[in-house]
């Protein structure tokens, strides 16, 4: 695809969405009830009875936790107040309401053991299978949403946003869940100990969750600018460490610097922002915490001492020790406001790729093995053979071809601006057409609108007389073999990069396909042959023996059609000399799509399409386009002149 092409892409995508760089765009808020019911949802499947059994356990241990405390009233009030000065003290039931203490204590400590090591499963399991519905998902989307999304952005997801969100259901979700159980517990004991000295606390509380909710929300904000700004800086990182050799070649180090610092001072910003109220709301609720307990403390001693309110020493030691309690998980969720919000933000990037349109496809004609008799008679075959067909939903075969026409064709990456109008072309079986032409002329465009990576504005494309959207897009790419300008390897073996093209291929179809490619040489020279280990994209190979691995790729298909996107634009006219008897052997008996800068290898076409601003405006072949001494013969002679 052309920078211009490239750059229509963008301008849709800023208009129809969030902009890739600068301002950050926080746009409608999500609901945070939906999120966490969405989330919810994948712990129920799979994982139900664990997140029952911690449940249970949360109950457990505070219950355990509150009849300990409970249990001190009567500890001090009917046992140690009364030995107090006692010359005899029996000293049988004591040890009763000790032993049931320790008993509550254990019980405690144990099942918050037991919640805990359960929800670390739980929070993998569920992380595995969101990254996999995440992955799966990915892998429906249509190309258009890679052009218009940042790798970097797209990463962030899996990383830091998956990270955030690991957190919080490992230790978050347990804290917030014990937090509430243990306030509703623990509220309810203090009602039972003393309902004025509950209300007291219920006051001071309500002041506290008012600050809470107020901070809160305004750090809300700053954490779901942090996540955008955060892929943002990826996306930007990622970008830079693949083009170092561009920024050094044109000295572009301290432009490069600068946009990042832009970048990085904005994620700086919502950063301090976020984590400025949040660290500022946790010594408030300490210290909140602090001064309830103090004025608890005078209060009940007021009404002790004065006998206002019958409240004993064992019922406010209890009362005081709920109220720490209390204080500290209402202090515990204000300081996961943090992590949670955080989490969601993470939450809501997760969900809305996982809410994507995935790429339609609407197509029921596929690509089955085909026999063809003498006679023309089309049959069904399970054994694989050289010759396929069209299977449609009636039970009809028609033949694979490689017929291809486009009718009347508009496309354009916007509404605003087509890129071809009313394309008309043909490409007979076994025809070798070439696109030449201006860069952004649309070239590439005709490639892709073959392979169904965008859908045409009006008209239609034929393929042996079918439409290309009544057949299934998997089909339709399978019978396709496309070597691209931008080669791309794979991490793994040279076979198995080769194999790509067509994955259950013999070793001895993958050493043939490199032979035609004429890839066999370099590879045999390697130390491991075939069997040598590469790097993503080749890092380890020159940029023409990537381009031959990708010519071998596309051999070892043996497609019925053949694109091919500036395949030897990496290739010294030395090795493309070399390779053009065996480029020409694996384009025989195929239609054939060839785009190429460099005219020279175009000579041999049976037609030549000349485009210009999305229309052909010159059609045939070498030598008649030369005669007309048109557009093609200025590109062609002017070519030569240059080199």
């Amino acid at each position: 695809m052309s920078s211009s092409e490239r750059e229509d892409l963008k301008n849709v995508a800023r208009r129809s969405g969030p902009p890739q760089r600068g301002a950050v765009y926080l746009g409608e808020r999500p609901s945070i009830g939906k999120t966490l019911a969405r989330l919810l949802s994948y712990l129920k499947n799979g994982y139900l009875i664990h997140f029952i059994i911690v449940c249970i356990c949360l109950i457990l241990a505070s219950i355990g936790q509150v009849a300990g405390t409970y249990l001190l009233r009567y500890l001090i009030d009917d046992y140690i107040t009364p030995f107090i000065g006692s010359d005899n003290p029996d000293y049988s039931t004591l040890y009763l309401i000790v032993g049931a203490m320790i008993i509550a204590y254990v019980t405690t400590i144990a099942t918050t053991y037991i919640y805990n090591r359960l929800m670390i499963t739980v929070s993998q399991g569920v992380m595995n299978r969101l990254r996999k519905d995440m992955f799966a998902h990915m892998e429906k989307l249509s190309l258009k949403y890679f052009d218009t999304n940042s790798n970097g952005d797209l990463m962030s997801r899996y990383t830091n946003d998956a990270d955030t969100l690991r957190m919080f259901l490992s230790r978050g979700m347990t804290q917030m869940l014990s937090g509430i159980v243990t306030v509703v517990s623990v509220f309810i004991s203090m009602i039972t100990l003393s309902i004025p000295l509950t209300g007291v606390v219920v006051l001071l509380i309500i002041f506290m969750l008012i600050l809470t909710r107020k901070i809160g929300g305004l750090s809300a904000k700053y954490y779901r600018a942090q996540q955008k700004s955060l892929g943002k800086v990826n996306g930007f990182v990622e970008e830079m460490i693949g083009g170092q050799k561009v920024i050094k070649v044109f000295c572009h180090e301290e432009e490069a610097k600068k946009e990042f610092k832009e970048l990085n001072d904005e994620l700086f910003n919502n950063a301090s922002k976020a984590n400025i109220l949040t660290n500022i709301l946790m010594p408030i609720m300490a210290q909140l915490g602090n001064l309830t307990y103090l004025i608890i403390a005078i209060v009940g001693a007021t009404f002790a001492v004065t006998g206002t309110l019958p409240i004993t020493l064992g019922i406010l030691a209890s009362f005081l020790t709920f109220t720490k309690n209390l204080m500290q998980p209402i202090a515990m969720l204000s300081q996961q406001i943090n992590s949670v919000i955080m989490s969601i933000a993470g939450a809501e990037r997760i969900f809305n790729l996982l809410d994507e349109e995935p790429e339609v496809d609407d197509g029921n004609i596929t690509l089955v093995n085909a026999e063809i008799s003498e006679d023309g008679t089309i049959r069904e075959t399970n054994d694989k053979s050289h010759h396929w067909a069209w299977k449609k939903d009636n039970g009809e075969y028609v033949k694979l071809a490689g017929d291809v026409r486009f009718n009347n064709v508009d496309f354009g990456y916007s509404d605003e601006k087509l890129v071809l109008k009313d394309l008309n072309l043909f490409a007979k079986p076994g025809n070798k057409i070439a696109f030449v032409g201006h860069t952004g002329a649309g070239k590439t465009t005709i490639t892709n609108l073959i392979n169904r990576f965008y859908d045409i504005n009006q008209g239609e494309i034929l393929y042996d007389g079918i439409n290309v959207k009544d057949i299934k897009k998997d089909d339709l790419r399978h019978s396709l073999g496309i070597v691209l300008q931008d080669t791309h390897l794979f991490t793994g073996t040279i076979r198995e990069n080769i194999r790509f093209g067509k994955l259950d291929a013999t070793d001895e179809e993958v050493e043939n396909a490199a032979k035609l490619a004429n890839a066999h040489y370099f590879i045999s020279h390697l130390k491991d042959g075939y069997d040598t280990v590469i790097d993503d994209d080749g890092g380890s190979l020159s940029q023409g023996q990537c381009q031959l691995l990708a010519i071998a790729r596309a051999a070892v298909a043996d497609p019925p059609v053949l694109i091919l996107d500036e395949a030897t634009s990496s290739i010294d006219t030395r090795t493309e000399a070399v390779i053009s008897q065996g480029m020409d052997r694996l384009m025989e008996g195929r239609t054939v799509f060839v785009i190429a800068h460099r005219l020279s290898t175009v000579q041999n076409a049976n037609v030549i399409l000349v485009l210009e601003n999305g229309k052909v405006i010159e059609r045939g072949d070498h030598d008649e386009l030369m005669g007309q001494k048109g557009t093609y013969y200025k590109l062609y002679t002017g070519s030569f002149a240059e080199g």
